[in-house]
């Protein structure tokens, strides 16, 4: 992308104004916040300690709007303490410019080291740098400053005082997130009746399971509807998957398929109604017709095998998905009970299936059973029987978060690191607009750095949208504040009334984008000093004059000094080829020793891959708007990798639906396989890193090996055929080089002119530049092109010949385009 078309699409995303939910009641309680608190310091020190306590409790607000899981209440007291603490240091340096100019560097770089922690804490510290700048010009004193400190604290105690004492849809969020990744699999099943390979998007459950984690005060209070649902979605995923994809699963058509459409649709529909139920917090209406789907005894006549198997999972499931939702209006049974329901076995009650002892819960990281949680064994009528005892993850406490913080910071001090990039640009920037704007005949230099450290981010769209948002915004808000000031004389009641306004109108269309969000942040500014009695000619020209400065000086160091995403993006690709395969190396591995379901390696290697392909999707989604050329991966080339380790990821997912109970016979091979997926990924990453196309001989050695043992399981042994495939189509979208490179690294063979080739394998051809050879481990090859080319093979043999090419040099399939997928 050149520069002028990324300008002019950051410059669109800047002045986009979206279509969100609205929340007027939240944003009405941080007005009344805000209110309260400039009245009571209005009474109790006057209109300009209370300009300084308004942006305290301003500010608090803001960081209760941001998208953290975290109580709000915390990030509001968070919020005021840590912008009091700024500004009193900052009030007890500012006599002295070089102090406070060191105070300024040494806070905006830690601000910029800060987002290594998360969004939600770099914005709390720009914003505590960036108010900074204005509040420590307000004191006289230090007693003053120390007075306007408490208040700020003040503010923010406030703010997290109304959210306690007037909740707005107390769980709402939580509710949604969960709602969502249920009703995202509703439409998964639905599409999967006429797609059995459709495409998944995990990032609702990754957002489930972010809302899932709290603290063990929130745990104590959480509606019990919440407590076991998010589990049992991400265990359905795979069965839906299972039950539709043909490869492990029924014929394409027959009636198989028509029994296992009915299936699906009947999944999305009882899906759909536990989102509503778990969104709303009403009972789960279960709709009939879907319950009679699965009551059906036809299911068990039709299905056989893995089909039957999963069908009767997919059932055991969603009643407890309709049991936890939600008390539902008609009893729940969704599984037809049969004569043999006492004496079923494993295999024939399928993986949901569990006796014994109840089993301990188990999960990674800081998963833990919930405190107060009853094991419960729930028995199903087919003689199935689940566990559903509730899991919570447990979040930090603050206290508990900073060691975590320190960590996250102490990995970004690395070469390259896009976050320490970040807090250098911030750093120098903020510096360097204070100088400017205080050598500046212009008054209140603060202006520059506020703006510069408010828009800069540590990647180029965010920071460039935000400048020309932030700009268009600043001017709409100043022409309209100085227009009222203007029309009518305004006191400083009045002026404070309005910034309480301007603010509750920030906290409505905070999300609807950065143009609407700074044309009321500005306005709010203008009448918040008005009320501190600056007049609007001594703050409007300066402010929009600076404004602009902070935005051209961000939009610079960006420019000078990036953090470009495309060179990485082969790194990404490596570290998600990594993860997949351990994943799939995990998912295989129990085949060979059965664990049942409770695998906690798998749970962890499915996590971590999970998270390595948002980190790539994210990556390649900023990589688009950069004006940067890709460095050997096209986006053609990196959607093709994209597609095939999804589809490697799919099949993993697939045969983790089919996982053995204990005691079933183990099957030796799958270890031997397991471990060449895991070496051979680990070498395939390290190659992807460099620039070369991976090769799985090893993999394709264990599955002949296999093959040579006899295949006890189909499921298995076809989905690590699967793999193989996935893998093969990583290794043709990476092989796009002007002189393509082999799988085994040597070149093709076959002849053009008809000549055999000498050696122990032979290459013949007839006609004008056309042949045929062989290559290890792909079989007989035939292509066209000019020039020759010539090569050794091995495997069924090895020969040199020749081959002609009308195209120049080209691959060894053939002639191909390497921006064209179908061709691949």
């Amino acid at each position: 992308m050149s520069w002028l078309r990324a300008l002019t699409e950051t410059a669109r995303a800047g002045l986009k104004i979206e279509r969100t939910r609205l929340e007027p009641l939240v944003a009405l309680r941080g007005a009344a916040g805000l209110a309260i608190v400039i009245a009571v310091s209005v009474w109790a020190v006057g209109p300009v300690a209370a300009v300084s306590s308004a942006f305290g409790a301003f500010q608090a607000a803001i960081a209760t709007f941001q998208r953290s899981w975290r109580p709000r209440p915390e990030l509001a007291l968070a919020s005021g303490t840590s912008l009091a603490v700024s500004t009193f240091l900052g009030y007890l340096t500012i006599s002295h410019k070089g102090l406070f100019l060191a105070l300024l560097v040494l806070w905006s770089f830690l601000a910029g080291l800060a987002w290594a922690a998360g969004p939600t804490i770099g914005l709390i510290a720009s914003s505590n740098v960036a108010m900074m700048v204005i509040t420590v010009t307000l004191p006289t004193s230090v007693a003053q400053a120390a007075g306007h400190a408490l208040i700020m604290v003040f503010g923010g105690m406030v703010q997290a005082a109304l959210i306690v004492l007037f909740p707005v849809r107390r769980w709402g969020a939580h509710r949604d997130a969960l709602a969502d990744a249920l009703a995202g699999e509703a439409d998964y099943a639905r599409r999967l009746r006429h797609d059995p390979v459709a495409p998944f998007d995990p990032g609702p459950l990754m957002e489930a399971r972010n809302a899932a984690a709290v603290t063990r005060r929130q745990a104590r209070t959480r509606p019990a509807e919440l407590h076991g649902t998010r589990g049992l979605a991400e265990r359905i995923r795979p069965v839906l998957a299972s039950l539709a994809d043909p490869a492990v699963g029924v014929p394409e058509e027959g009636p198989e398929r028509a029994r296992v459409r009915d299936l699906l649709a009947a999944s999305g529909a009882i899906l759909d109604a536990a989102a509503h139920a778990i969104r709303h917090g009403a009972p789960v209406d279960l709709p009939p017709t879907a319950a009679d789907a699965f009551r059906t005894p036809d299911t068990a006549a039709v299905l056989s095998g893995p089909a039957k198997r999963a069908a009767t999972r997919l059932a055991a499931l969603l009643e407890d998905v309709v049991e936890t939702a939600g008390a539902s209006r008609t009893p729940v049974a969704l599984t037809a009970p049969t004569a043999s329901a006492a004496s079923a076995t494993p295999e024939a009650a399928g993986p949901d299936a569990h006796t014994g002892p109840p089993r301990p819960a188990k999960g990674i990281g800081t998963e833990r059973a919930h405190p107060q949680g009853v094991s419960t064994e729930r028995a199903h009528p087919d003689g199935s029987q689940s566990d559903t005892r509730p899991i919570v993850l447990v979040r930090p406490t603050l206290i508990g978060l900073i060691p975590e913080a320190l960590e996250s910071v102490r990995k970004e001090f690395r070469r390259g690191s896009p976050v320490l990039r970040h807090a250098l640009r911030v750093t120098a920037v903020a510096g360097a607009g204070y100088l400017i704007g205080d050598a500046l005949p212009l008054g209140h230099g603060y202006w520059a750095p506020l703006t510069s450290v408010m828009i800069m981010r540590p990647d180029f769209s965010q920071t460039y949208s935000r400048a020309v948002g932030r700009l268009a915004g600043t001017l709409v808000g100043v022409a309209v504040a100085t227009g009222i000031g203007q029309i009518a004389d305004l006191g400083p009641y009045v002026s404070g009334a309005l910034a309480v306004v301007c603010a509750g109108l920030m906290y409505l269309l905070m999300r609807s984008g950065q143009f609407a969000a700074q044309a009321c942040v500005a306005a709010y500014v203008v009448f918040l000093l008005g009320m501190g009695g600056e007049e609007w000619t001594q703050t409007v020209p300066e402010r929009v004059l600076l404004t602009l400065l902070g935005g051209v000086l961000a939009m610079l160091a960006y420019a000078v000094y990036p953090a470009w995403e495309t060179p990485r993006l082969r790194t990404r690709l490596a570290d998600w080829l990594l993860e997949n395969g351990r994943y799939a190396a995990a998912v295989v591995g129990r085949y060979a020793a059965p664990a049942g379901r409770t695998s906690p390696d798998v749970r962890e290697t499915l996590l971590a891959a999970r998270d390595a392909r948002i980190a790539w999707q994210q990556a390649s989604a900023r990589a688009r708007t950069e004006p940067v050329r890709h460095r050997g991966l096209s986006r053609a080339a990196a959607d093709d990798a994209e597609e095939a380790l999804a589809q490697m990821a799919r099949v993993a997912m697939l045969m983790e639906a089919h996982l053995p109970e204990r005691g079933t016979t183990p099957v030796p091979a799958a270890g031997r396989l397991a471990e060449a997926l895991r070496t051979s990924t680990e070498h395939g990453a390290k190659a992807v890193r460099e620039r070369r196309v991976p090769n799985w001989d090893s993999v394709r050695a264990a599955l002949d090996e296999w093959d040579g043992e006899g295949v006890p399981d189909r499921v298995v042994r076809r989905g690590a055929g699967l793999l193989l495939e996935t893998l093969d189509e990583l290794s043709n979208a990476l092989d796009t080089t002007a002189n393509p490179m082999s799988l085994d690294g040597t070149g093709g063979t076959g002849a053009g002119s008809g000549t055999a080739g000498t050696g122990s394998g032979v290459g013949t051809g007839s006609g004008a530049g056309t042949g045929s050879g062989t290559r290890t481990g792909s079989g007989t090859e035939t292509g066209s092109g000019t020039g020759t080319e010539t090569g050794t093979g091995s495997g069924t043999g090895t020969g040199t010949g020749t081959r002609q090419r009308p195209n120049g040099p080209g691959n060894a399939d053939g002639p191909r385009n390497p921006e064209d997928p179908a061709a691949r």
